[in-house]
């Protein structure tokens, strides 16, 4: 069952990867710039990133995908995902807007609505990988 639960985790955390790449690195990318410009880091600080990435994908695994299996549910899955993703990236967001001054209010927002898309996409293809490899 180990391998399973490392198969799991690593095909999450390349979904969690490539999607959120294509969000920062195309999509997103001048949005940042130009609200966060004054804030970034250059380069940015890949290790925090590097274990961000890792805890994100335990949390969803723990909290989404492996509990959604075990009800074999899609629905239930994604309804999780969504909240998971609200909840940890309102916890960012909402924090930078109470503490740093001038953090726009349009980051916040757009940020928690792509921390619910990008929880509910890698949680489906989570949840497809784990249905495949059982």
């Amino acid at each position: 069952m180990t391998a399973y639960y490392v198969k799991l985790y690593l095909a999450t955390l390349m979904a969690f990867f490539v999607i959120d790449m294509i969000w920062l690195g195309l999509i997103a990318r001048t949005f940042y710039q130009k609200h966060l410009g004054f804030l970034l880091a250059s380069p940015p600080n890949w290790t925090a990133a590097f274990i961000f990435y890792l805890l994100f994908i335990a949390g969803i695994l723990v909290f989404v995908v492996v509990p959604g299996l075990k009800e074999d549910s899609l629905q239930w899955t994604l309804l999780r995902a969504a909240l998971f993703g609200l909840i940890t990236y309102a916890t960012y967001d909402l924090t930078n807007l109470a503490t740093i001054k001038n953090w726009p209010v349009v980051v916040t927002v757009v940020d928690m609505i792509w921390g619910v898309v990008l929880s509910v996409s890698v949680s489906f293809v989570s949840f497809t990988v784990g249905k495949w490899l059982s």
